[in-house]
């Protein structure tokens, strides 16, 4: 059935005009993004096939990449990179400055909440730092290194330059697990240990190392793991 042929009501874009975008599902809110379809099916249908494709959640849609979006009939290059800016924009505004960021990181979760969005739906590894002043107020978060896969280096020298920059007193290391299990390798209970240790003539504490799962993490400073 063709965009025309269904009711008013029931077209996305007439719907949002007239609901707004908070009463559009997930697909029709994708059937806007796209804004049509093909001589073979209408938009609503592609985009209920590219949410299928992604496991029908938002989070295995943000993991796509272009090429799996581009194999899928009907997605040429400019609906991918469509899809592909609207996810974009989603990930900016979670990790937007937010009022959590002008409170004192004084305890993991607050830690984790703050970064949880820069690893959210991520295939491969990112190591992150948090730079705090004497306050524990954040200075600044960077990424520091990311890899091709499931494994990434963490560039100690890198780390502890970048905090005598900044001036910190302490910092905070993060780095994702896309496997979903939280749980420190040995490397990563080594690499801990290491930054520790460079930091420690400055005078610059190693407040914690979380590891983060899209729902869950590891804290090195609560030494356990925290469902969300």
């Amino acid at each position: 059935m063709k965009i025309k042929e269904m009711g008013v009501a029931e077209r996305p874009r007439e719907k949002m005009k007239a609901l707004g975008p908070d009463a559009l599902s997930n697909g029709e809110l994708l059937a806007v993004i796209l804004r049509s379809g093909s001589a073979e099916e209408n938009v609503t249908d592609l985009s209920r096939r590219l949410l299928a494709l992604a496991g029908n959640t938002l989070t295995g849609l943000f993991s796509l990449s272009p090429e799996r979006m581009a194999g899928l009939k009907g997605l040429g290059p400019c609906k991918v990179a469509s899809v592909l800016a609207a996810l974009e924009l989603g990930r900016r505004f979670s990790s937007e400055g937010s009022n959590l960021d002008k409170k004192p990181v004084t305890t993991a979760d607050i830690a984790y909440e703050m970064m949880r969005p820069h690893f959210k739906g991520l295939k491969h590894e990112e190591c992150w730092v948090m730079y705090l002043n004497n306050s524990n107020y954040v200075l600044d978060k960077r990424m520091m290194t990311t890899g091709a896969g499931d494994q990434t280096v963490i560039d100690i020298k890198k780390v502890v330059r970048t905090a005598l920059d900044k001036e910190a007193s302490s910092l905070i290391l993060f780095h994702n697990h896309p496997s979903g299990n939280p749980h420190p390798s040995g490397a990563d209970i080594e690499y801990t240990g290491r930054l520790h240790d460079a930091l420690k003539p400055f005078g610059i504490s190693l407040l914690d190392h979380i590891v983060v799962c899209d729902d869950c993490y590891f804290s090195f400073s609560d030494d356990r793991m925290r469902c969300k």
